[in-house]
């Protein structure tokens, strides 16, 4: 029997896995594997999508006008260099389809968001994976990937699921030493967490460069996830090529208005941002006390190692703390099974995390000591 067969680069894709949300029997479930804000959305985003809720038989405006507007006030930008998606992840999609083809090549670095190789084979490419140097970007590992025949090189910056990112000045190291014919999206995610004076999301780098797209959410700090809302800012000849590709309505009217009420509450996107701030370093100082390493991160989450002894894996410790209704992620799929990546949750959660991590560590060490005086 004969059927439709997909394009080989496309079954070369090993679809994206998200983490888990939920932890069968336990009573209450503490969600930390998705790196979703625990203060959720303004108040002023969730009025906003309730007042248009009336209009929702009616296509939204299918350039996302008001919304690039916005985003160009909120951040000194020209609206018309600036291009809305269905999340991040849409424009990234969008930029491997405008530029990558059969024969050419997309770089990204070892442990970068996995939507990067997703996008690149999706397009008929060959993703080619630059190694890291300590968890982190490495700028001359980049560039060492790059031929003629590259197209693309995507950096997350800060990364997901390190939580490490690149000083402003490495990453302007990157742009300048790159082919003209080589575009650079720089993926600022996370841009808004991060409180380094080294740290620049990459607009400098956009007005610098013809070759260079910052890409950015509205899913992490603002919290508006569930309505997928992403935009990028780069030069008009890029996006005149994506929107060409776009769909005409990608932006729905309810992530757009939400997305525009969550830009004018600049006093809840300062309390996202100061509670981040005071939990990021104490969950990081509390597990690492607790024998544990954990990667230094800027972004809202971290990633912990945990040893290869048999009881006290990743595995086993995301076992033991599912079951106590704490869900974090599993991070195996980047190639980082010893891993588990958490989410800075609500305070109740944290404390909750660091608690149960204490209890975990404590019986593994109580049944290595056993097993050691059994050998005895």
């Amino acid at each position: 029997m004969t059927r439709p067969i997909p394009r080989p680069s496309v079954l070369a894709i090993d679809a994206y896995v998200p983490g888990k949300s939920a932890a069968p029997g336990a009573a209450r479930v503490y969600k930390l594997s998705a790196n979703e804000t625990p203060l959720g959305p303004s108040s002023r985003a969730v009025e906003a999508v309730r007042d248009m809720a009336a209009h929702i038989a009616l296509y939204p405006e299918g350039s996302s006008r008001a919304l690039r507007e916005a985003i160009g006030v909120r951040h000194g930008l020209d609206p018309d260099r600036v291009i809305a998606g269905a999340g991040s992840d849409n424009i990234l999609e969008l930029l491997a389809l405008a530029y990558v083809g059969p024969g050419d090549e997309g770089v990204y670095s070892q442990y970068g968001f996995l939507e990067y190789k997703i996008v690149i084979l999706a397009a008929g490419g060959r993703p080619v994976v630059a190694p890291e140097t300590n968890y982190t970007a490495d700028v001359d590992a980049l560039l060492g990937c790059v031929s003629e025949r590259t197209k693309v090189v995507f950096l997350a910056n800060p990364n997901n699921p390190t939580g490490t990112f690149l000083p402003a000045s490495e990453v302007a190291r990157l742009a300048r030493a790159l082919p003209a014919h080589v575009l650079l999206v720089i993926d600022a995610a996370y841009a808004e967490y991060v409180l380094r004076e080294d740290y620049e999301a990459g607009v400098a780098l956009v007005d610098a460069h013809e070759n260079v797209v910052m890409t950015r959410t509205f899913s992490k700090v603002y919290g508006l996830a569930g309505l997928r809302v992403g935009w990028a800012y780069g030069p008009a000849h890029v996006f005149e090529a994506l929107n060409r590709i776009r769909s005409p309505f990608n932006v729905s009217s309810a992530g757009s208005v939400a997305a525009i009420a969550a830009l004018s509450d600049r006093a809840h996107l300062d309390a996202a941002v100061a509670h981040n701030a005071r939990w990021l370093p104490w969950l990081t100082r509390e597990i690492t006390a607790l024998g544990l390493e954990v990667l230094p991160s800027v972004a809202n989450f971290i990633a912990i190692r945990f040893p290869k002894t048999p009881g006290a894996t990743a595995a086993d410790a995301d076992r033991f703390l599912s079951s106590r209704g704490l869900v974090l992620r599993a991070i195996g799929a980047y190639g980082m099974p010893e891993f588990l990546r958490l989410t800075v949750g609500a305070q109740d959660a944290n404390e909750r995390v660091v608690e149960a991590l204490a209890e975990f560590m404590r019986s593994a060490r109580s049944r290595e000591d056993a097993q050691a005086d059994a050998h005895g």
